[in-house]
């Protein structure tokens, strides 16, 4: 696939980088936690007071995967900022639509108080469980925790909004002539996404396939945006004056 996306302001090259580094860490982050729930201790899949428990004894664990599924949110932002700022040239009306919901519906993921395998909420809840003197004390942190374990389980609004700014940065591809391989594999991989989303509670493993597909097409974006960097960089240096690049290699003293 070629990388030339004609029309693409050059001078935010800085940004295409960072939106290409943030998608190879993400996935890298998604597959690490993967790996750590894989090889980790299995977590109960119901009860309050059995997860706050298996929390205190695997803290640092718990703690890591949390962090593992947190930190792409941020990653993630600055992805769909730099396609954003890419494409703004097809329609800037449209990127600006795409834009502000694909990065604000990771942006939320912080605010929201799980993550879909756990919360770092529930580390709170454990310490004040396990310093609790009194059985209505820890029966209330079993309760918040039974919140937290249906939370998980809950198909949220904003798992819907974040397949949602897929499809919309997908098809403000599809009005150019560049990506579009890319552009109609988002439009698939956010479709498939809003599907799952909605069906989570049922699909079980069968949601893993969202995620394959999301994984693949933030490789493949990571790669269309690191060229789309490269290119700007070498158009920026292609555009300067003549003589700007044959004074900068002189040294002071041989200038006119």
């Amino acid at each position: 696939m070629s990388s030339h996306l004609p029309g693409a302001d050059p001078s935010w090259h800085r940004l295409y980088r960072v939106g290409a580094v943030s998608a190879g860490l993400a996935v890298a982050l998604y597959v690490a936690a993967l790996v750590v729930f894989a090889v980790a201790a299995v977590p109960p899949v119901s009860g309050g007071e059995e997860m706050l428990e298996y929390v205190d004894a695997h803290r640092t664990i718990y703690i890591t995967r949390q962090l593992m599924w947190l930190i792409p949110s941020l990653l993630l932002m600055m992805v769909f900022l730099a396609l954003a700022i890419a494409l703004s040239h097809l329609d800037k009306s449209f990127a600006a639509i795409a834009g502000v919901v694909s990065v604000a519906s990771w942006a939320v993921s912080f605010a929201w108080p799980t993550t879909g395998d756990g919360s770092l909420a529930m580390v709170v809840l454990s310490d004040k469980y396990a310093a609790a003197t009194t059985a209505a004390d820890q029966a209330a942190y079993v309760a918040g925790a039974e919140v937290l374990i249906a939370l998980n389980d809950v198909p949220a609004v904003i798992g819907a909004l974040q397949t949602l700014g897929i499809v919309l940065i997908s098809l403000l591809m599809l009005k150019g002539v560049s990506w579009r391989g890319l552009a109609w594999f988002g439009v698939l991989t956010g479709g498939v996404g809003f599907v799952s989303e909605a069906l989570r509670p049922v699909l079980g493993w069968a949601y893993a396939f969202y995620g394959v597909l999301l994984f693949v097409w933030l490789i493949w974006t990571g790669f269309a945006l690191w060229r789309l960097a490269a290119e700007a960089i070498s158009e920026s240096g292609s555009q300067l004056p003549s003589y700007s690049r044959r004074d900068r290699a002189q040294p002071e003293d041989q200038r006119d």
